[in-house]
């Protein structure tokens, strides 16, 4: 059914890289080219009908320097506020888009190289319709990427709030959530930290 569905990617790459002397995570090189660029083909590789972009810190020059022809891009002017502020933002524009909008959305994070198109693959394959709450697992584990049916959005956009995200909501629905094991085919690792840059090629 995910076949027929147009589902957005929603790419999380707003965060000014606190731990990481101030440098924005969506700038990072990672095979030639900015994190947020590979983020975006991640997307596209892995079945996304469309990819929004919520950038935040240095908005002006993840845009000069990366290649987001194609996206729909939001900036959230409240992202040191927290990773909640740019769900809330990201959504609301893909709620605002005047395309009837998608059928669900798959939200993911800029700073987890480690997940591939495989892992996007197998979460929108869990799509049943517009009710749809999918999250990748690993080793049993809830992580990302996560899918929302359209119909879950405003609620998700509700709770969203500091650097929760999703969480609160994830966390009242846990039952509701169709885990799908991704961990043979990506690591659910982040770059948060000058240690983390070892992960980046």
């Amino acid at each position: 059914m995910a076949d027929t569905a147009h589902i957005t990617g929603l790419l999380l790459a707003a965060g000014g890289g606190r731990r990481l002397g101030g440098r924005p995570k969506a700038l990072l090189p990672h095979r030639g080219r900015p994190l947020v660029e590979h983020a975006v083909g991640v997307l596209r590789d892995g079945g996304c009908s469309s990819v929004r972009v919520v950038l935040g810190a240095a908005a002006d020059a993840v845009r000069e320097r990366a290649d987001l022809s194609g996206c729909a891009v939001t900036v959230n002017p409240g992202w040191a506020e927290g990773m909640g502020t740019s769900l809330r933002a990201g959504l609301a524009d893909v709620r605002d888009s005047g395309t009837g909008g998608p059928d669900a959305v798959l939200v993911m994070l800029v700073d987890q190289p480690g997940i591939g198109a495989a892992a996007v693959r197998r979460v929108l394959a869990g799509y049943t319709g517009r009710q749809s709450l999918v999250a990748a697992a690993y080793g049993g584990e809830r992580g990302h990427p996560v899918l929302f049916g359209a119909d879950r959005l405003a609620d998700v956009a509700a709770g969203a709030a500091g650097d929760r995200g999703a969480r609160g909501y994830l966390r009242e629905h846990s039952a509701r959530i169709a885990l799908v094991e991704c961990g043979d085919v990506a690591q659910a690792y982040d770059i948060d930290t000058a240690d983390d840059l070892r992960h980046l090629e």
